[in-house]
């Protein structure tokens, strides 16, 4: 009965320490229990500053940790984040750089201090993010949308700081499509012959194609600093976070090499993280609480052709199945053995346009097979795991939309989100009926998503800005508004029933209360191309996962809010 009474007091007492910055910090041996490194930041022109992000990471760790300063521009990293030692401090703040200090000792037996001085930036264009760039353009919808595809291999900000007139840009466009998807500045793979789920192109739509490109290639042109110096319209980046959008721990671990694109990211019911490398023949598991890292090559099929790897999902032994794109394959990976095999595409399938996307292995015991996509013809597989054979599915006739992803449901049963339109769309496995079901946003482009506890696929609509939810009991769609420009690649929901959020643009994990509809956006340390949202709540405390494809690396991010407070300070 004591103990009952006593765990409420604990919890209040550890909140109230977390997020109250006022409290007496005369008794050292308190302050020093709960915090590794605690201090305040602050600049000339603000005085204290909330919102700011405050990076460390060891000296020859892989690891980085970051927190937010609260609404007093205090910042603390609870005890247990920072082991002792030498430690690099960062920030991000829009706006500002960091004047000191830059380093700092965290001893042994104590805790550290250091107040953080902030100074006004010379260089804002260096911290814009995609979506402050699209903020700050001049143009209309359809002119910042002829551009957002670019996000895909590079920054916007390459693209505005270029000096190219349009003529030159229209070479550059052409160069680009011509590169694959897989592609990033560090590691660039010539293309293949194309998709041919759309068809053959006629005369009539080539000319179109063209006067297209001509159209992106003024636009973007006009963005630039071909004509001038300076950029010829105001630079707007967003504001800092705020309230809820502070309380939050994220962890950083790099990943062995730079080319590494962390595309899929998602962690087992043992805390192993597996991701996928985009452009390589990699598959990699990391341990979280060393950092320790290992990787398996995996076979290249088709020698001198695309290589490179996309979803990446477990089937219910827990055993990654991998979606290796133009090698036109999956595979199996054995967790007990560490061997793969391969399920490739029979020579009568096969062919260099095939582009093996997605694979949906999470059900099937259900009746031994595994549902593919193939973005090469944008149809729909069905792999027999017993016998190795592929059947193929064609929700449409050509020329047909962009199917981009496939999820299958608790029957087996493959959904798909038709990404050239506004559809979601449903399989059923035992009569192979295919139906389609419309967002209440046309032209929405449902992109990635998957289904939570409830049996409700969770989606993000990459064109109409939006998070989506459909219902299979009443094939219903709701939707809730993200804000500008911050078009949602993946969403996935946790037990709570918060729905989580990624991006290619703002550099922010999104996470809503569908019951209230609140968003909380949670910045990012650095520069973050987002593609897979994964959410690890089997424990008290909500862990979500993300791969930054673009800068080598994976991310933790704690919510510090309801059950987390206490877990979060050991």
């Amino acid at each position: 009965m004591r103990a009952s009474r006593l765990l409420p007091a604990i919890a209040m007492t550890l909140a109230f320490f977390l997020f109250h910055p006022l409290a007496s910090r005369s008794d050292s041996a308190k302050s020093e229990s709960s915090e590794s490194l605690s201090g305040q930041v602050s600049s000339a022109e603000e005085g204290a500053m909330e919102g700011v992000l405050v990076t460390a990471k060891k000296a020859g760790s892989t690891i980085a940790v970051t927190v937010v300063s609260d609404e007093h521009g205090h910042y603390r990293f609870p005890a247990g984040r920072l082991e002792p030692g030498h430690y690099a401090l960062r920030i991000r703040a829009g706006g500002y750089d960091l004047d000191s200090p830059s380093a700092i000792d965290i001893p042994a037996e104590k805790g550290a201090t250091a107040d953080i001085k902030l100074r006004k930036t010379v260089n804002l264009a260096s911290q814009l993010t995609n979506t402050d760039w699209l903020n700050s353009f001049p143009g209309t919808p359809e002119q910042k949308a002829s551009v957002q595809n670019c996000t895909h291999c590079h920054t916007l900000e390459r693209i505005v700081r270029s000096t190219h007139d349009a003529d030159e840009f229209l070479g550059v466009i052409d160069r680009m499509a011509h590169h694959t998807p897989e592609s990033f500045p560090l590691m660039v793979q010539p293309d293949g012959p194309g998709r041919l789920g759309a068809g053959e192109m006629g005369t009539g739509q080539e000319a179109q194609l063209q006067a297209t490109r001509q159209k992106q290639a003024d636009y973007l042109a006009s963005l630039n600093l071909s004509s001038a110096d300076q950029w010829k319209y105001p630079l707007k980046i967003a504001p800092r976070p705020k309230g809820k959008a502070t309380q939050v721990i994220i962890t950083e671990y790099d990943l062995p090499k730079r080319t590494r694109q962390p595309h899929d990211v998602v962690v087992d019911s043992e805390g192993t993280v597996w991701y996928a490398s985009f452009g390589e023949a990699i598959l990699g598991k990391l341990d979280p609480k060393t950092g320790k890292i290992t990787e398996y090559p995996m076979p290249v099929l088709k020698p001198g052709h695309i290589i490179g790897n996309l979803d990446l999902e477990f089937d219910e032994d827990q055993n990654p199945w991998i979606a290796m794109t133009f090698q036109g394959a999956v595979a199996k990976f054995d967790r007990k053995t560490e061997q793969f095999k391969i399920y490739k595409l029979p020579p009568e399938m096969d062919g260099d346009y095939r582009e093996l996307t997605f694979v949906s292995p999470n059900h099937s015991k259900i009746d031994g097979k595994v549902w593919v996509n193939d973005s090469g013809t944008w149809t729909i597989l069905r792999l027999d795991i017993a016998t190795g054979k592929f059947e193929t599915y064609e929700p449409f006739a050509m020329p047909r939309p962009n199917i981009y992803q496939i999820a299958s449901d608790t029957q087996n049963n493959i959904y798909f989100t038709v990404m050239g339109r506004e559809h979601i769309g449903r399989i059923n496995a035992k009569t192979g009926k295919v139906e389609t079901f419309p967002t209440p946003s046309p032209k929405s482009a449902p992109r990635r998503g998957s289904f939570d506890a409830q049996g409700r696929f969770w989606f993000g609509e990459n064109r109409a800005n939006k998070i989506g939810v459909f219902d299979p009991k009443s094939n219903d769609i709701q939707e809730w508004a993200t804000p500008p420009f911050y078009l949602p690649y993946d969403v996935t929901a946790d037990k709570q029933g918060d729905a989580w959020a990624v991006t290619e643009f703002s550099d922010t994990v999104m996470r809503l209360n569908s019951k209230t509809g609140q968003m909380t956006g949670y910045l990012m340390p650095r520069e973050s191309n987002m593609r897979r949202a994964f959410v690890d709540d089997s424990g008290d405390q909500v862990k979500f996962w993300v791969g930054n494809t673009h800068l080598a690396g994976i991310l933790r991010v704690e919510p510090l809010d309801g059950p987390a407070v206490a877990s979060a300070i050991k």
